[in-house]
């Protein structure tokens, strides 16, 4: 089962994600956050696999809770919460905050039940929801604008030139099946590929990989 935690500063729109998950035969809720703050305690004591987190909230917003919640999670194993933002506007500039926070993807509130669970399928199993038209606007609006949070230090060249060609495509919010066909490789490299990137970089999953290409400059906003 994967545990969800949800995190929305309405009752009413925490009501409509229940009812959602709880008619999946793979979920859970095991609680519900009305703020930010409340939402960083109850990841830490209830252990979710996934936050669902709304991005405004009163008090302390999504950002920051997030910020808490992936830092608590460096206390030791098995702490480790996947964040997954949800945002009213497809260009919000917390967004953008959030991923470096160390969030795992976002989502438009108003996006279809299907969609929202298979999201949250693909961050539970340790990937991440990168939307590539909604996720490259953000990049591109806010790249060189946004907050700075610390990211990977460690130059793109220390990466082989096949690595760097597919963190270009990663950047581009090509899946890595999509990757594959163009590269005439196998998936399964594809996925090698991947984790050695983010070894490398000491990146935590494919939208930290999408946030350093860009400023990085391995992907340049407007690029085709």
């Amino acid at each position: 089962m994967i545990r969800v935690l949800l995190a929305d500063d309405q009752a009413l729109v925490r009501t409509g994600f229940r009812m959602i998950l709880e008619n999946a035969p793979d979920m859970e809720v095991v609680g519900e956050a009305g703020d930010g703050a409340q939402a960083a305690v109850m990841a830490r004591e209830l252990r979710p696999d996934i936050v669902l987190m709304d991005v405004r909230m009163p008090e302390v917003d999504g950002v920051e809770a997030t910020r808490r919640i992936c830092t608590s999670a460096q206390d030791g194993p098995g702490t480790a919460v996947r964040i997954l933002m949800l945002t009213t506007f497809d260009l919000d500039e917390y967004v953008y905050a959030a991923l470096h926070a160390g969030a795992s993807g976002f989502l438009l509130k108003d996006t279809l039940a299907s969609d929202l669970l298979s999201a949250i399928r693909v961050v539970a199993r340790g990937d991440a929801v990168v939307a590539p038209s909604v996720t490259r606007r953000l990049l591109e609006r806010y790249v060189g604008t946004g907050p700075r949070p610390a990211a990977s230090t460690i130059r793109p060249d220390a990466l082989t030139e096949r690595e760097r060609e597919v963190l270009a495509l990663i950047a581009r919010g090509l899946s890595n099946s999509e990757i594959a066909g163009l590269l005439h490789l196998t998936e399964g490299t594809v996925k090698t590929h991947v984790s050695r990137i983010l070894s490398k970089l000491g990146l935590r999953d494919r939208v930290q990989a999408v946030v350093y290409a860009y400023e990085s400059g391995v992907v340049r906003p407007g690029a085709g």
